[in-house]
């Protein structure tokens, strides 16, 4: 190679290595900002102990629904919750990360509010909204929380939000059949997807 040629070639090679290590550092801050621990298949059993509830409060008291998906929810946010911790150890991705961090910060207020909310339309004998109310909360923690996580996270959530809408302006006796279409169909549906591409 002559000496011009190899003048010409090094800022070349410069900035290749310049742009590989920028796009290295540029990926690693993404992975270390994004919470790719939520659960698929946790997600799954999710929806079915949602089916259940809705399918219990089909053959109990009408004064049974509340307690029933109560429990539900309970259970449910413990399965999610050691779903979380367990893929968390699997993929090696520390629950105290900034991806974490954000997802938690973005998800938590609007079930504390979905909360304060639930108590204050049950002691204003606002029981039929509460269903809607539930769904829709729940939907914009998801997308709140869901904005530092994959994709199809934040999707899942606006499901969650078009169901809860659909029960505020549905009949009352369809709250309990569309919580179970919410929390059930909804969380086995994209807890599959979630599953399948982004690593159980």
């Amino acid at each position: 190679m002559s000496r011009t040629a190899s003048l010409n070639s090094g800022p070349l090679e410069i900035h290749a290595h310049a742009t590989r290590n920028l796009r290295f550092i540029r990926e690693t801050m993404e992975r270390a900002s994004t919470f790719t621990a939520v659960p698929g298949w946790g997600g799954v059993l999710m929806g079915l102990v949602a089916l259940a509830a809705c399918a219990l409060c089909q053959v109990v008291p009408a004064r049974w629904w509340l307690p029933v998906w109560l429990g539900c929810g309970v259970l449910s946010m413990s399965i999610g919750t050691l779903a979380i911790v367990e893929k968390s150890r699997r993929r090696g991705t520390p629950l105290d990360s900034p991806g974490a961090r954000r997802f938690a910060l973005g998800f938590a207020p609007p079930l504390v509010a979905g909360a304060v909310l639930t108590a204050a339309f049950l002691h204003f004998g606002l029981e039929r909204f509460v269903p809607g109310l539930l769904l829709l909360l729940y939907g914009t923690g998801v997308v709140t929380g869901g904005t530092f996580s994959v994709r199809v996270v934040p999707a899942m959530g606006l499901c969650f939000q078009a169901v809860g809408a659909l029960a505020l302006f549905a009949p009352a006796a369809y709250g309990n059949l569309l919580m179970g279409v919410g929390f059930g169909l909804v969380h086995i549906v994209f807890g599959a997807i979630i599953a399948r591409r982004h690593g159980g």
